[in-house]
């Protein structure tokens, strides 16, 4: 395991200290209803007008920020060779993994839509982070093309963004699940990721679906599916198992996934999650820290832990009041 020194710590992390805080929202009480989309490509338009703007609470500050990359390639690799180490490093003090998967999250997204500039960046990373750095741009532009050519948002969503099941948690969840399954639990982890971020979005889809995993109630109802609660995450999370053996994913998981999603970009986006953490479990430590971003008319918002929205709203009103959200 590579030691990330408190000197190499604080090289990364010290372009966030000119980056704005970011303020949410209060979250209000009750239900929100709004559109969830996959975290990693949360470019679907919410079904509702936007709200008005008496909507919105009061926002409250918050300590971190949006991350802001260098102009320069040899840099953005330098930094990002920086973060993957660093998260995978148990010398990392617990309070940074955050940024670092938040920072690392940015860039590939970032990279994923510049190919240009992400040659260019891979050009200067260390081979160790090649493979890393290939798969998670080829799943960010599966998503990407799922959305090639439709309009982006002008709303964002009513949504509540929440803190996930702590990691631990969850890889028990997913663990579990697949030792009663036969499902790989990368597969799970990647599901969980995509649809939700881990959990964090709290909302229901114009289909209807629900929970960290994304159920539609009548899936939920079927015989063998859904036990439970269907915002619980174990019971999400082992249902999303079970189904995924229903719809034939134990003979080829592909048709599993496809009853998940009938779009083989999806298919392939989760099936890269699931191979980076086949062959680099480590990598779960980054992909736990994700936070939701949101594909928008106005770009790549940051809805941070504390976003809440009981109806959607404008994307012009809410950046009027919460500027930060914005790519830097």
């Amino acid at each position: 395991m590579r030691v990330v020194t408190p000197v190499l710590l604080a090289l990364l992390l010290a372009s966030a200290a000119l980056a704005v805080t970011v303020s949410v929202p209060q979250a209000p009480t009750g239900r929100p209803t709004g559109s969830p989309a996959a975290a990693s490509s949360p470019d679907a338009a919410p079904a509702s007008p936007p709200a008005s703007p008496t909507e919105s609470a009061p926002p409250q500050p918050a300590p971190r920020a949006y991350p802001r990359l260098p102009a320069d390639p040899a840099a953005i690799a330098s930094q990002l060779a920086a973060a993957e180490a660093a998260l995978r490093s148990a010398d990392t003090p617990t309070g940074l993994l955050g940024e670092l998967g938040h920072r690392q999250q940015v860039t590939y997204r970032r990279l994923a839509a510049d190919p240009a500039l992400a040659a260019r960046v891979r050009s200067f990373l260390p081979v160790r982070w090649q493979g890393v750095m290939d798969r998670h741009v080829a799943a960010r532009r599966e998503f990407l093309a799922m959305h090639r050519g439709g309009r982006r948002p002008a709303v964002v969503p009513a949504w509540r963004i929440i803190p996930p099941e702590p990691a631990a948690d969850l890889l028990r969840y997913y663990r579990e699940a697949s030792a009663a399954t036969g499902n790989p639990w990368e597969v799970l982890a990647a599901i969980n990721l995509v649809e939700t971020g881990m959990g964090r979005i709290d909302g229901v889809s114009v289909a209807d679906a629900r929970g960290p995993m994304q159920f539609l109630p009548t899936t939920w109802a079927e015989p063998g599916i859904g036990k439970g609660d269907i915002r619980d995450p174990e019971d999400a999370i082992h249902a999303a198992a079970r189904y995924l053996v229903r719809r034939g994913g134990l003979r080829d998981i592909r048709r599993g996934l496809w009853g998940y999603n009938n779009s083989r970009h999806y298919v392939r986006a989760v099936l890269l999650y699931a191979e980076l953490l086949r062959m680099d479990p480590a990598a779960f430590t980054g992909l736990y820290h994700w936070e939701i971003h949101y594909a928008s008319s106005a770009g790549d918002l940051w809805l941070p832990v504390g976003y809440s929205q009981s109806r959607p709203l404008a994307v012009a009103t809410y950046l009027e009041r919460f500027p930060a959200s914005a790519p830097p």
